[in-house]
């Protein structure tokens, strides 16, 4: 049992990692918008 529950606590420690490094991810990091632009070839408007 306590093997099984040493497993648990290192399980829930990596995912709380997880958790916090996304987490840190989606609100400390700088997003830069910038407009994409993407030509379609014009035989793909043909229809069959």
């Amino acid at each position: 049992m306590p093997s099984l529950f040493r497993f648990l606590v290192v399980v829930a420690i990596l995912a709380g990692l997880v958790y916090v490094g996304v987490f840190a991810l989606a609100n400390f990091v700088p997003l830069k918008p910038r407009e994409i632009t993407y030509t379609i070839p014009p035989d793909k408007f043909v229809k069959p």
